[in-house]
Order: structure tokens, then C-alpha cells, then sequence
């Protein structure tokens, strides 16, 4: 889920092995966004003859306007568009920006009579881009967590890295792997050699500092370059930050994956269906004692983290059923000084890669990272305000509803405390209790009982799905 963070003044120091960091604060809002769609789409002849590849359409509206559509709800506004191929087209359709939103602005730059590869038309672009820029490609939908990008990219950036490479452990599905990323770091980025050992693959999104482009600027002159060759560079040099993404990419470079993503998108947005929000700390993870505060805590490191019993049985009964499932989690621990924002994310990939062995996929881990305080060991104090997504607030559930098409009245808040009830209840979905069902949560829990109770995610699961019918 995306959200705006809080920006304190002067910056925020973070950890990094001994030494400690001065970070730039995290904004999608402030990060500008360059889009590279100058291509031909050669491949793509029947539906590219008279038409770009961004606005192919899909279901009645331009392929890359679903991506755009999940930028500007992550928060972006500042946009650069590297154009070539019907340019004018594209143009012509998103314009300057401000039939989005007046805050939204769309510059373009143009290739020139010889086409310079991708690298030479991110030099070409210079001149509009910013210090720090996302680049990402508009033949392609990747609905992911952006802000969590924009930190990883400023955490990399306070240790001394100047770019960020997003990665997906894909095993050769959906194209070939070329990455080797062991232990938070890409090892190996190599586009043009797979070797065997590479698991993963270069996602689509990255984030650079200009200066890796101004240095190449006056070297390349009018020679083509390509931008895997300079992120290969910069895998090795130790330069590139890595985040990891969990949630497949689609694409529209061949007709077969045209057709995938036509499928896709009308399931997602043409058809409605049940969801399932469901908290995570005491539903599907095992609470664990925190021996520094001497109390049961959410787990802070991957090492920490343990499914309950019933867990997994019951996320895959809601699954198999056709339910969608999203985890929404108030995840304070960084807010409070506890651990880094990082390592909450961190805990949420590793529980999601493990369900997917399982063959359960969920579509969403959406955390509220905000605490209104903090306290005196917080680090990264752009995690302290008064926020909209803290539960018993319904902004997790409202903002994944606002992305998906999803029937409220099929849908149901799973959680183990009133809070969750609360959400669930001004979200406009069915509740669902886990545990053991006490006398303090029912005084405040009051005229909004539960729809559903029941002793674990498993037995709730099997309530669910007998009352579908």
C-alpha cells in the first residue's frame, strides 16, 4: 500500500553496521518519475502498426494508464516521458498532466533521429531530470509497494549507493532470470548471460542518482547505450541498493503476454469479488517475547517470525475459494525505535514467499508503519505522525478497495482485537474474530459484535467459506 509519509525537518539518521547515516526524507510525491516508451513494439505489428505501445488499449482505456493510475495513487506528480515512436500520439492523450490533478505535471523528451538505446535516452533526458529519479518502462504493470522503493532507494543512498534495482525470485516464469541476490544484495546482474545459478530477475522499476548519467554524457556522445550495461556496471562496483518485489509484473512485449494481461485486467478491474483483509501478529504469526521490553511483541526480524497453527490450512481454504487476500497490519516497531522500517518489510516478504510454496498468493501486505509519538530511541522519525491507515482508522482496507474491485459485501475483516472490528466495521465489510473471545474486547467491542468468531484462521476459514455457499 502507498502513503504519504510526514517529512521532519533536517533529515533522519539511520543505522548501517556501526557507522550511522544521514538520510534524505521519503516522498513518492517528491520523487520524479521518468518513463521510458519510445519503442517500436515490433512485435506487437497488428496492434503497434497505427498505434504506440503505451496506448494500446485494454478493456477501453490505454495500457500504460493502468501503471500511471498506480503511480499517481502511490503519490508521484512529477513525470518525464522519454518518447520516439507516435510521440505525438502520446502527447496528445496524457498531455501536460493536469487533467489528473492540478498538481500533476508531464514533461516529454524526444528521441532524435538515431535512437541511442535506453541508457542514451535517459542522457537525452538530462536536462528535465532531477537529482534522484524512478525510471521504470510503459510496456509494463507492476503494482507494488512504491514507497517502499523510494526508502529502500534513500536508505542505499545515506550508506553511499546511487541507484536501486528492484528484483523478483522468478525461477525463468515470466522471463529469463539474471539476477544472483544473496542475503539483501544483488551479487550478479548480467541481462545478456544467464548462468544457472541466477534465480531472480531485473523487475522494471529503478531508481538512480543523475550524477551516473552526467558522467556519461560527454563519453557516449552519439553512440547507443544500454542501460543494462550500466546497471552491470553498477552491481559490480557495490553501488545498487536492492528491493525485493513479491507480486508478478505483467507485460505487453509479445502477443501471448498481451493476452495474459487483457485476462488479467479484466478479472481485476471489470469483475467483483470477496476479499478477505486479515490482520497479521496473533492471526497468522505467533506473538513472540521481546527481551529488551520484557513483553509479547510483533516479531522484528525474518528469524522471529513463526505461522500459528491453522494458519496456513485456513489462508489456503480462503484462497482455493476464490477469495482475494490482503494483509493489513499496524507495524509500529520502527515508528518506536524498535527496529528499522526495513526489517518490517523484510518479515512481510519472507511470510509471503513462504505461502507461495504453498501455493497461496497474496495479493496485497499493506502495513501502517505510523505511531503518533514514537518514543526517544526513534530513528526514523518520518514514521511519527497522526495518520489515516492506523487501525481502527479504515485507510489500509479503503485504499486496497479504492485499487481493487472488491464487494464489500462479500468481503470480511479477519483480526484478533477490537481494533480490527473497528476497521473492519467503517470499511463496510463482515468481521471475523480469531481467539480466544474476552470479556475485555467484548465490553469494547460493544453493539459491533462479529460476524463470525471462532478459536484460529483455520475454523474461520472453514465458517467463510461454508456461508459462500
Amino acid at each position: 500500500m502507498y502513503y504519504r509519509y510526514g517529512k521532519p525537518e533536517g533529515g533522519i539518521g539511520i543505522d548501517m553496521g556501526k557507522a550511522v547515516y544521514k538520510m534524505e526524507c521519503p516522498a513518492c510525491e517528491d520523487m520524479q518519475v521518468a518513463v521510458l516508451m519510445g519503442g517500436l513494439g515490433s512485435r506487437l505489428k497488428e496492434q503497434t502498426a497505427g498505434c504506440p505501445k503505451p496506448l494500446i488499449p485494454i478493456h477501453g482505456k490505454p495500457f500504460f494508464e493502468y501503471e500511471f493510475m498506480l503511480l499517481l495513487q502511490a503519490g508521484f506528480k512529477k513525470f518525464v516521458f522519454l518518447v520516439g515512436y507516435r510521440a505525438n500520439m502520446i502527447e496528445e492523450y496524457f498531455g501536460d498532466g493536469s487533467r489528473y490533478g492540478a498538481d500533476i505535471s508531464i514533461r516529454y523528451s524526444y528521441d532524435g533521429e538515431k535512437l541511442l538505446g535506453t541508457g542514451g535516452a535517459v542522457i537525452r533526458a538530462l536536462p528535465m531530470l532531477e537529482e534522484n529519479f524512478m525510471l521504470l518502462y510503459a510496456d509494463s504493470f507492476m503494482d507494488v509497494d512504491y514507497f517502499q522503493i523510494v526508502y529502500r532507494y534513500f536508505a542505499g543512498k545515506a550508506a553511499g549507493r546511487t541507484a536501486l534495482m528492484t528484483v523478483m525470485e522468478n525461477g525463468n516464469r515470466f522471463d529469463k532470470s539474471n539476477v544472483i541476490y544473496q542475503g539483501g544484495e544483488i551479487k550478479v546482474y548480467d541481462k545478456k548471460n544467464s548462468t544457472p545459478d541466477m534465480s531472480c530477475i531485473d523487475y522494471g522499476i529503478e531508481v538512480f542518482s543523475k550524477e551516473i548519467f552526467s558522467s556519461l554524457a560527454e563519453s557516449a556522445g552519439e553512440e547507443a547505450v544500454d542501460l543494462a550495461d550500466i546497471q552491470k556496471k553498477l552491481v559490480e562496483e557495490g553501488k545498487c541498493t536492492a528491493c525485493e518485489e513479491t507480486r508478478r509484473f505483467y507485460e505487453i512485449g509479445t502477443p501471448s503476454s498481451l493476452a495474459e494481461f487483457t485476462e488479467y485486467a479484466g478479472r481485476r478491474f471489470m469483475e467483483s469479488g470477496g476479499a478477505c483483509f486479515l490482520d497479521r501478529d496473533g492471526v497468522i504469526n505467533e506473538i513472540v517475547y521481546n527481551e529488551d521490553t520484557e513483553q509479547l511483541d510483533s516479531p522484528l526480524a525474518v528469524s522471529e517470525f513463526t505461522f500459528l497453527p491453522g494458519a496456513v490450512e485456513g489462508l489456503k481454504k480462503l484462497y482455493e475459494s476464490g477469495m482475494m487476500l490482503f494483509i493489513v497490519s499496524n507495524q509500529p516497531a520502527a515508528a518506536k525505535g524498535k527496529t528499522a522500517l526495513s526489517a518490517l518489510y523484510d518479515i512481510n516478504v519472507h511470510m509471503i514467499k513462504e505461502l507461495q510454496k504453498e501455493g497461496i498468493e497474496v495479493a496485497e501486505a499493506a502495513i501502517c508503519p505510523h505511531h503518533p509519538v514514537g518514543s526517544g530511541k526513534t530513528k526514523e522519525s518520518f514514521l511519527i505522525r497522526e495518520c489515516d491507515c492506523r487501525k481502527p482508522k479504515a485507510g489500509l482496507l479503503l485504499g486496497i478497495m479504492k485499487k481493487y474491485n472488491i464487494d464489500p459485501g462479500r468481503s470480511y475483516m479477519i483480526g484478533d482485537s477490537y481494533t480490527d472490528m473497528l476497521a473492519g466495521r467503517k470499511a463496510g465489510v463482515k468481521t471475523a474474530f480469531a481467539g480466544d473471545y474476552k470479556c475485555d474486547v467484548c465490553s469494547r467491542l460493544a453493539y459491533i459484535k462479529p460476524d463470525i468468531t471462532g478459536r484460529n484462521l483455520a475454523e474461520i476459514a472453514q465458517m467463510i467459506v461454508e456461508s459462500k455457499g
